[in-house]
């Protein structure tokens, strides 16, 4: 692949509450230091809560999504497998509990007006729920993540408030699913996909047909 094309940006359809995603993104992280320099990021949130989600936007914990304990058991068990592999360590292995919606309300409002900044804030959240077991889903912690960045706590947690805001993640969920994207993290590249936590090596296949 010719050089000029190296700076185009790899497109990431993710959700903060999947393990995946964040092992994921690990793994992008090592091929990242092969490559010698950062991949330009183009995020689009998902919503995994999506089958369980009431229409006022809150998490029906008791409606069935298909997802047994057998369906759990071998999610951790996959999770364990790919943290020894990327050599991560993880407080939580399975976050249902936990809504990422307020968290992607945010990202997403980061994204547009401090494009700069984003990619730190995005990794920050990953870091404190999948690192540290915090509750993303509260705006006090989505506040205290901004303000570490740099960025101003209020004007995110007014940010996660907006429902004009909130309508448009809601309307990227939906764009995500017209796109066939049905599960995450899926990435793509000039018309081509990988989706889970993939390895290194296949993020340079799919970045750089090699």
């Amino acid at each position: 692949m010719a050089d000029s094309q190296r700076d185009d940006r790899l497109t990431v359809y993710s959700d903060y509450v999947c393990p995946f995603c964040y092992l994921g993104r690990k793994s992008l992280e090592r091929y990242e230091e092969q490559r010698g320099e950062k991949v330009a990021l183009d995020w689009h949130p998902f919503d995994l809560r999506s089958g369980k989600r009431n229409p006022d936007g809150s998490i029906d914990h008791g409606a069935d999504d298909g997802k047994d304990d057998a369906y759990y058991e071998q999610a951790r068990e996959n999770v364990r497998r790919l943290q020894e592999k990327y050599g991560v360590e993880m407080e939580l292995e399975i976050a249902t509990d936990i809504d990422s919606l307020n968290a992607q309300v945010a990202s997403f409002y980061v994204q547009e007006e401090y494009p700069d900044q984003w990619r730190d804030f995005d990794e920050s959240i990953l870091d404190a729920l999948w690192q540290e077991g915090d509750d993303i889903g509260d705006p006090v912690v989505l506040a205290k993540i901004a303000d570490d960045e740099e960025l101003d706590g209020d004007e995110i947690r007014a940010a996660i408030e907006d429902d004009d805001l909130r309508e448009r993640v809601h309307e990227k969920f939906g764009e995500a699913q017209q796109r066939g994207i049905t599960g995450v993290p899926t990435f793509t590249y000039e018309g081509y996909a990988a989706r889970g936590a993939v390895p290194p090596e296949q993020l340079e296949r799919l970045m750089e047909g090699v």
